[in-house]
């Protein structure tokens, strides 16, 4: 049902290579490059995040409610993908763990934008 999610960001080659790194063991790379934005996904026919810098020339800023959430399929991929991307320059905005027993494993970061990421892991 989702075609892709767009975050705006400051620095398009440091969000490319942060993301591009980030979603690699996911399988993802960076399908469309082009010179404001870029499309990374596992392929053209799946859910992919898209990088930009925004349309109108302003300031990218993150949205207050707005997160994008990624689903490595289990609670040791959730540890990862929260590690690699703290390694990466993200700051953490929830160590992981049960947010809801039994049910949802979850982390929480903010990229350097300040776009805030989940991993999750439905048991």
């Amino acid at each position: 049902m989702i075609s892709y999610v767009t975050l705006g960001v400051s620095n398009l080659a440091a969000a490319k290579a942060f993301y591009g790194e980030l979603l690699a063991e996911q399988g993802a790379k960076i399908l469309i490059d082009m010179d404001r934005i870029s499309f990374i996904g596992k392929s053209m026919d799946q859910p992919m995040l898209a990088v930009c810098i925004p349309f109108n020339e302003q300031p990218a800023q993150a949205g207050n409610g707005t997160m994008v959430s990624f689903a490595p399929g289990s609670k040791a991929g959730v540890d990862a993908l929260y590690n690699k991307a703290m390694a990466l320059g993200a700051t953490c905005d929830g160590a992981p763990g049960e947010r809801i027993p039994g049910v949802f494993y979850g982390a929480y970061v903010k990229d350097v934008d300040g776009n805030k990421l989940c991993f999750n892991h439905f048991e």
